[in-house]
């Protein structure tokens, strides 16, 4: 049987759909694929987004700067020394793009100007972290991507 290129070309077509098709179809129906969203309220978190401009702006504004170090204990977070800590509050929210079921949030609770998260409770990888935080009525926010 001789095959002529037109044979060849349609061959080829067949060939190269057959084969998009069985990726197309693996990928879908593979468990360890992770199809998920950003976040679990994605769009109505976006509606808030205005907020959450007001409050980082709010932070430059007042120079309540925070800084976030990796030290041996854990995660170090400074607030800045000239607000009374026990009139912090808010939340820490660690975000971990690789794996949601790592994502956690820790209350604010301040006896001295900084806050610890322990070493066990993170992985190392990389995390988003969002500090959003209220003062005598102003709210803050700090975000910003590490390694741990």
């Amino acid at each position: 049987m001789k095959i002529n290129w037109g044979t060849g070309v349609v061959l080829a077509f067949i060939g190269f759909i057959t084969f998009i098709l069985y990726f197309v179809f693996r990928m879908s129906t593979d468990d360890s694929s992770n199809h998920d969203l950003v976040t679990e309220d994605y769009y109505k978190k976006d509606l808030s987004y205005q907020q959450e401009i007001d409050a980082s702006n709010m932070a430059l504004e007042m120079n309540a700067n925070l800084k976030v170090e990796k030290m041996e204990a854990g995660l170090m977070i400074y607030f800045p020394e000239r607000f009374d800590p026990k009139k912090i509050t808010g939340t820490v929210s660690l975000y971990r793009p690789s794996n949601k079921h790592l994502d956690t949030n820790f209350p604010i609770s301040l006896t001295q100007t900084h806050l610890l998260i322990p070493d066990n409770r993170l992985v190392d990888g990389r995390w988003d972290i969002s500090i959003n935080w209220n003062y005598e009525g102003n709210s803050f926010l700090h975000k910003q991507k590490f390694v741990y």
